[in-house]
């Protein structure tokens, strides 16, 4: 019987190694200004991360005032399906969307209305996608300043007028989408939020506080059990250190949350991590990604997804 049980937990632990094996981290991410479009990135261990394509852009923009592609954010859908949003320019009043089965063919691309209703909006930027499984939801959420709308803050002369707060569109199949609301509105200016499902179920949502008189340009996080009822707006105290930090992107490795960041001041990549989801350990120095890496979002596929994306390099 003893054999009998060993043997069970031995093919028990050998189907967990190989479904481990069977999935890798791909990572989105801009260039520069963004003109040359979107870049992807992979990882085996969630801290040396390799460029596909040999650093060629996969998709490059042809909605929005500039037909720029900044902080790409992916998200895959049950069906396989990659749903793909990403800051079309500094100053619109949309975002551009499209989707691909393989992240090598794209659809044609859309301009998603979400603040046109807004006249005086400023901005829709950094728009994030996350799907909620047990409404089989996708949200989409951004920031925008919309002037007069929320209590001001105050700001550096470079940053006059801007004021942002997070919104959000809800939708089911990428046809059909809510109207336009306010997501996240807490005492100060607030971009780049960022949702991940931690492994109990909870939602962790990663936030920049954009203040700039004084400065803060930290990231801080804050928590709900569902997304339907919002998250507090009282944030953790600033996860990162003494440094600029923008473009936060959460993925779980193993038992750690990772929280991969745009040190944009510094002109590179860094991270911190958790185990307790309280004390956070800034890992920047033992991370890898590829030069000129700029606000992105880290995502979990099956091996073969990569294994495709690794003939476009041939």
């Amino acid at each position: 019987m003893k054999r009998v049980f060993v043997l069970a937990s031995i093919f028990f632990f050998a189907i967990l190694y190989l479904s481990a094996q069977g999935k890798v981290y791909l990572f989105s991410y801009f260039t520069g200004n963004s003109e040359d479009g979107l870049h992807l990135a992979y990882s085996h261990d969630g801290l040396t991360w390799t460029t596909l394509k040999d650093g060629h852009s996969f998709l490059k923009a042809t909605v929005g005032k500039d037909k720029l592609m900044r902080d790409p954010s992916i998200c895959q859908a049950p069906d396989g399906t990659f749903h793909m949003v990403w800051t079309s320019s500094w100053t619109d009043r949309i975002i551009g969307y499209a989707s691909s089965k393989d992240l090598v063919n794209w659809s044609e691309q859309k301009a998603l209305p979400v603040m046109m209703h807004e006249p005086t909006a400023h901005n829709c930027w950094a728009p994030e996608l996350f799907y909620d499984q047990p409404s089989k939801t996708y949200y989409i959420f951004w920031a925008t300043t919309i002037p007069g709308r929320n209590k001001e803050v105050a700001t550096s002369e470079s940053e006059k007028g801007l004021n942002h707060r997070i919104y959000y569109v809800t939708t089911k199949d990428f046809e059909t989408y809510s109207k336009t609301k306010l997501f996240f509105n807490p005492d100060f200016s607030v971009i780049d939020a960022a949702i991940v499902r931690d492994n109990n179920g909870e939602l962790i949502m990663v936030v920049k506080n954009e203040n700039s008189n004084p400065p803060e340009k930290n990231l801080r996080i804050t928590k709900t059990k569902q997304i339907k009822d919002g998250f507090p707006i009282q944030v953790s105290e600033p996860i990162t250190g003494n440094y600029w930090a923008e473009g936060p992107s959460p993925l779980l490795v193993g038992d750690y949350l990772y929280v991969y960041f745009d040190k944009y001041r510094n002109h590179k990549y860094g991270a911190v991590r958790t185990k307790d989801r309280i004390h956070w350990e800034d890992v920047s120095d033992q991370i890898s990604f590829p030069s000129g890496t700029r606000h992105g979002t880290a995502f979990v596929v099956d091996e073969s997804v990569l294994n495709n994306l690794l003939k476009q390099n041939e």
